[in-house]
């Protein structure tokens, strides 16, 4: 399903913009019932120095956080599940401090933040959830102090740079926006640029799903001619690159540097064992290669092409 895809991008975007500012861990295993997080934020003693400004999650990111994002609405169910994960973690962390027969303050338990495009009247209500424009901005509702639990309806959040790394977890008009803004700002910026390998690989896997539903469809047709321009600036580099060395020489180095933007995007980093296999990918057509780089995993890719 389409909502997997989008999970993926959500959890993976969260994790290369927090991972400058402290430990970052996705899919965190809780103890009890098997169950996980989709991300754990714990920042760094130090504030880092020059960092891209993230704006309001700069804010969210002063203190310990469970990341819970959403593609569709949140239902009662899915706050009441994350809610007793993130109690989980509080026992968990209050259990360390007893072991080390210390006293664990409120500061040191971590906060909840649940990532929704939109939140209806009725769950504000059933939960209690005020709108706290007090201490944060439209769209930011707060939970009771002793629930540390706060909700973001990103469609509600104002169009401003400050919220433009939240929307773009968004849905539908207000996500593609947020990219479009996004596309704006110098892509010589690492964190810019590495958020755009992320959307683009988010719009790659998009197009090879057959559950596709209106928006997703929407979100190809608005980002696919920036994809295949990017596509074809990748090839004009290789061809300039290439240009003592003939045409063909310049169209696979073009390739070469889709295969390892994409190779990058999927694992991290560029290791021997990926490094080796990138060669045998280049020789495929574009379309070929593309999906096998969306759909396979580190292993089947290695075991696709052994060295």
């Amino acid at each position: 399903m389409t909502r997997l895809i989008h999970d993926q991008f959500a959890k993976q975007y969260l994790k290369e913009l927090l991972s400058s500012r402290g430990n970052v861990e996705t899919s965190r295993d809780v103890t009890g019932e098997a169950r996980q997080i989709d991300v754990f934020f714990v920042p760094f003693a130090e504030p880092p120095k020059n960092v891209t400004p993230l704006g309001l999650l700069d804010k969210i990111a002063t203190t310990s956080c469970v990341f819970e994002p959403f593609r569709n609405p949140i239902t009662r169910s899915e706050i009441r599940s994350c809610m007793g994960k993130l109690f989980d973690v509080c026992a968990e962390k209050e259990r360390e401090a007893r072991t080390e027969k210390r006293k664990i303050t409120e500061d040191e338990l971590p906060v909840l933040w649940l990532l929704t495009p939109t939140i209806s009247q009725t769950i504000t209500t059933e939960f209690n959830a005020k709108s706290d424009t007090k201490n944060w901005l439209e769209g930011v509702y707060s939970l009771g102090e002793g629930l540390k639990t706060k909700i973001v309806a990103i469609h509600q959040l104002p169009r401003t740079p400050e919220t433009l790394w939240l929307r773009m977890l968004g849905k539908g008009r207000v996500q593609r926006d947020a990219m479009s803004e996004l596309r704006g700002l110098s892509a010589e910026n690492q964190i810019n640029f590495t958020v755009l390998e992320l959307v683009y690989n988010l719009l790659t896997r998009l197009e090879v799903s057959q559950e596709l539903d209106r928006e997703d469809r929407e979100l190809i047709m608005e980002l696919s001619p920036i994809y295949l321009q990017r596509l074809e600036n990748a090839t004009q580099q290789g061809l300039q690159q290439g240009l003592q060395q003939g045409v063909q020489q310049g169209l696979q180095q073009g390739k070469r540097i889709v295969v390892e933007n994409l190779l990058r995007v999927r694992f991290g980093s560029l290791d021997d064992e990926l490094s080796a296999i990138i060669e045998p990918l280049v020789e495929l057509p574009v379309e070929e290669f593309t999906p096998l780089l969306v759909q396979l995993s580190r292993e089947e890719l290695l075991a696709r092409f052994p060295n």
